[in-house]
């Protein structure tokens, strides 16, 4: 999962592979460890009592939480790429991770075909 803070803007886009986790798990997560002590932890995770896109911080975690029926059809309908919604004046954008048309490299396998290319 790949994670992009820019301002009060929160984007996080889901490989093949994560969107079929976070269907069938409920969740999916990542982190990065800074040092021994300090690691910094990033979740999506689907729940049938949420009715609103929120997020949540706390103690080095960020939490995204979707209502798991919008969540089901986004994992299902091939042709939805983002999910996007507004807590507290934080943007937030849950993305399916395109394979990038440009660059050095090989082809991301878990990552969506670009539809442009």
């Amino acid at each position: 999962m790949k994670l992009r803070i820019q301002d009060n803007s929160l984007r996080l886009r889901l490989t093949r592979k994560e969107v079929a986790c976070l269907r069938d798990e409920r969740r999916v997560a990542s982190a990065i460890r800074f040092s021994a002590t300090r690691v910094l932890t990033y979740s999506v995770m689907s729940s049938p009592d949420a009715n609103v896109i929120a997020v949540d911080y706390d103690r080095d975690v960020i939490i995204v939480v979707l209502p798991l029926r919008l969540a089901e059809e986004w994992a299902e309908n091939s042709d939805e790429i983002t999910i996007e919604g507004l807590d507290s004046g934080v943007q937030i954008l849950v993305e399916k991770d395109f394979q990038c048309l440009h660059g050095p490299g090989k082809p991301d396998s878990e990552a969506f075909p670009n539809p442009l290319g």
